[in-house]
């Protein structure tokens, strides 16, 4: 009876969530992208902190813009661009890649190439709790200006 119970629920939730990942679903995110758990050979560890808005072109594939900000002890870099992202609709998990322009300093400017995967993990029918795993691959400077890293978000899909 627990097994069916269990079967029940997790059925339901799949079905919850793969409403969400509809054609024309509205997302909007916050998320910390760093922590301590990025790492690059030019800044050990760092603070950051990105938004991100998108828009559901059609089932599973979204189009989003992103912001962001990390704090370093040596500088703060501004980052901004734009991606796609593919969702596995029977699980949440998502598959990412964005190309983003990120600013420095006078003389760092990074173009980088940005895949990532994740989870959409629905807290409610709106809103999820999304670990990720990216890597910023940096097209000027690939040795310092690279990165990989965790980050943890949360979703609203509207």
């Amino acid at each position: 009876m627990r097994k069916l119970m269990l079967s029940l629920l997790l059925m339901m939730a799949a079905m919850g969530a793969k409403a969400q990942f509809e054609k024309g679903t509205t997302y909007v995110s916050a998320s910390t992208t760093s922590l301590g758990l990025s790492y690059s050979s030019n800044e050990k560890l760092n603070f950051g902190l990105e938004l991100n808005g998108g828009y559901f072109i059609q089932k599973a594939w979204m189009l989003y813009g992103k912001l962001g900000y990390d704090h370093t002890r040596w500088t703060d870099h501004f980052q901004m661009g734009v991606g796609g992202r593919y969702y596995f609709t029977q699980n949440g998990i998502y598959m990412g890649l964005g190309l983003q322009y990120e600013h420095a300093t006078k003389s760092v400017n990074n173009v980088q190439l940005c895949p990532e995967v994740g989870y959409a993990f629905f807290v409610n029918r709106f809103i999820t709790i999304e670990p990720a795993v990216y890597y910023h691959m940096s097209l000027n400077d690939f040795s310092d200006g690279s990165k990989v890293g965790l980050k943890l978000g949360l979703g609203f899909y509207f």
